[in-house]
C-alpha cells in the first residue's frame, strides 16, 4: 500500500518535530517546512529517517505566498499529499498590546493568521477532489490563547489564533464534499522554545502554576492529538478544534 505523505509547516522544532516523529512511527513519509535553524532541520530529518520514513526538509517562509508555493511544489515532487499540518507560528513578543511595536503586531498576524490562510488554501488545492487530489486531512494548530485572550502578554497572537479557529470551522464546511477533513488542535503551555524565542525564557515556569494539571505539556502529547485527528479513528471529525491544554 502507498504510504501517506504529510507536509508539516514549522516541522523541524517543537510541536512540529514531535509530530513528524509520531507520524513517521505511524507510517507517514514527511515533507517538513522551516524558515530558520538549519541545524535543527537536519537533526529532525535524520531522526525521521531513523524512524523508517522518507523525509525532505524545505526552507520556506509561509507568511509569503511565494514561500508557500515553493513548499507545496517541492512536496509535489515527492508524491501526492494526503495530509497537511498547518503548524508554523510564533508569539514573537511578550507584553501589553499598547507597548507592542506596530511592526511586531503586523508580523504576528502575518505569520500566525495570514500565513495559516495561505497554507490552508494551498492544502485544499493539493488535497481536494475538486482540484485533482484524492482527499485528506488538514490540521490547523491553534492555541489555547485563542479563547483566553492572553492579556498583558500577547493579545495580538491570541487574536490571530482565534482567526485560525474560525477558519477551521468555515473551511471544514466548505470542503467537506471534496474529501477533505479540516480540524484543529489548540495546545496550552507546552515545553518548546516559543517563549525563549519571544524573549521570555522563564514564562513557562512562571505560568505553570495556573494549569489545573499542574505542569506544562510536552510536544509529544500534542503530536499524539494531531496523529489521532489525522487517522481513520477520527474519520467523522471535521470543523472541530481539540483543546490540549491541561485543563486551562
Amino acid at each position: 500500500m502507498d504510504r501517506p505523505l504529510t507536509l508539516i509547516t514549522g516541522g523541524t522544532r517543537g510541536i512540529g518535530a514531535a509530530t513528524a516523529l509520531r507520524l513517521a512511527d505511524d507510517g507517514h513519509d514527511l515533507v517538513l517546512g522551516y524558515v530558520r535553524d538549519d541545524a535543527a532541520a537536519e537533526e529532525c530529518r535524520l531522526a525521521v529517517e531513523d524512524a523508517g520514513a522518507r523525509c525532505v526538509v524545505v526552507k520556506a517562509d509561509v507568511s509569503a505566498p511565494a514561500g508557500v508555493d515553493a513548499l507545496f511544489a517541492q512536496a509535489a515532487r515527492h508524491g501526492r499529499l494526503t495530509g497537511v499540518v498547518n503548524n508554523a507560528g510564533a508569539t514573537l513578543h511578550v507584553g501589553p498590546l499598547a507597548e507592542t511595536p506596530v511592526d511586531v503586531i503586523a508580523r504576528t498576524v502575518e505569520l500566525n493568521l495570514t500565513g495559516a490562510l495561505y497554507v490552508a488554501r494551498a492544502a485544499v488545492r493539493a488535497l481536494a477532489t475538486t482540484h485533482g487530489g484524492k482527499g485528506g486531512v488538514l490540521v490547523n494548530v491553534s492555541s489555547g490563547a485563542a479563547t483566553l485572550g492572553s492579556p498583558g502578554e500577547y493579545v495580538q497572537y491570541a487574536a490571530a489564533k482565534a482567526g485560525v479557529d474560525a477558519m477551521t470551522i468555515g473551511l471544514a464546511q466548505e470542503v467537506a464534499d471534496a474529501g477533505v477533513r479540516v480540524v484543529g488542535v489548540a495546545p496550552g503551555m507546552v515545553r518548546t522554545r516559543i517563549h525563549e524565542d519571544a524573549g521570555d525564557p522563564d514564562r513557562l515556569h512562571r505560568v505553570s502554576t495556573g494549569i489545573p494539571l499542574g505542569r506544562p505539556g510536552e510536544p509529544a502529547e500534542i503530536a499524539d492529538a494531531i496523529a489521532w485527528l489525522m487517522s481513520d479513528a477520527a474519520s467523522y471529525v471535521t470543523g472541530s478544534t481539540l483543546r490540549v491544554a491541561g485543563g486551562r
